[in-house]
């Protein structure tokens, strides 16, 4: 049987102007606080919708085996 699998969506970051300073130095601690939990790191999303094309904000996305 496949496995199955559930989705984790964290927004990081987001400011008018662009990805907040904070949210650039600390994005790995919150891949490292998800991986404690079981989470995988499967992208980071970096939409450019801010001033002059920049990232507004990041997000990512984990992903972890459903247990049966």
């Amino acid at each position: 049987m496949a496995s199955r699998y559930e989705y984790k969506f964290v927004r990081l970051g987001e400011g008018y102007v662009g990805v907040r300073k904070a949210a650039l130095e600390n994005y790995q601690s919150t891949v490292h606080e998800h991986a404690r939990d079981g989470w995988r790191l499967v992208q980071i999303f970096a939409p450019g919708i801010a001033v002059y094309g920049a990232a507004k904000f990041f997000e990512l996305i984990f992903e972890r085996e459903i247990q049966r």
